[in-house]
């Protein structure tokens, strides 16, 4: 299943050189990646249900054209890598300009914590099923973990 949002860029957004701000672009994919989650049944409710939230170890953004002051913008996301029981996760976003040319890549690397404890944790049953239908990258890969 394809996922894409569509936003309209705020002023807030943009630096004095009428730049998007670089941070601005992470925070529309993460935006992006809390929506997903509740598209597929699983919203911020349950996530205090399960005392669980969603942490990154790595964040890393590729910017390839330019977004500009009061451009509309749509970023989607697939799901590049997944350990066996979904306890970490790997999910590629891309961020279109208005005009639809790729601005951005943005590669995330993450896990589920309990929060209670403050350690990694595996995900409820309930939430086993969140990347089942979400678009795979071409070069998905199964995360494997040391134990």
């Amino acid at each position: 299943m394809s996922f894409q949002v569509k936003f309209a860029t705020k002023w807030s957004d943009f630096d004095p050189n009428r730049h998007m701000r670089h941070t601005a672009y992470n925070e529309y994919a993460a935006e992006v990646r809390v929506r997903y989650f509740s598209n597929q049944k699983f919203s911020i409710k349950e996530f205090n249900k399960y005392n669980i939230g969603p942490i990154l170890f790595e964040e890393s953004t590729s910017f390839r054209k330019e977004i500009h002051l009061g451009e509309n913008i749509s970023v989607n996301m697939k799901v590049s890598g997944l350990s066996k029981k979904n306890e970490r996760w790997k999910i590629t976003h891309e961020v279109f300009n208005e005009a639809g040319k790729l601005s951005a890549i943005i590669k995330v690397y993450g896990a589920w914590i309990d929060l209670e404890k403050r350690k990694l944790t595996i995900p409820p049953q309930e939430a086993q099923q969140l990347f089942v239908s979400a678009e795979k990258t071409i070069d998905f890969e199964e995360i494997q973990l040391k134990n």
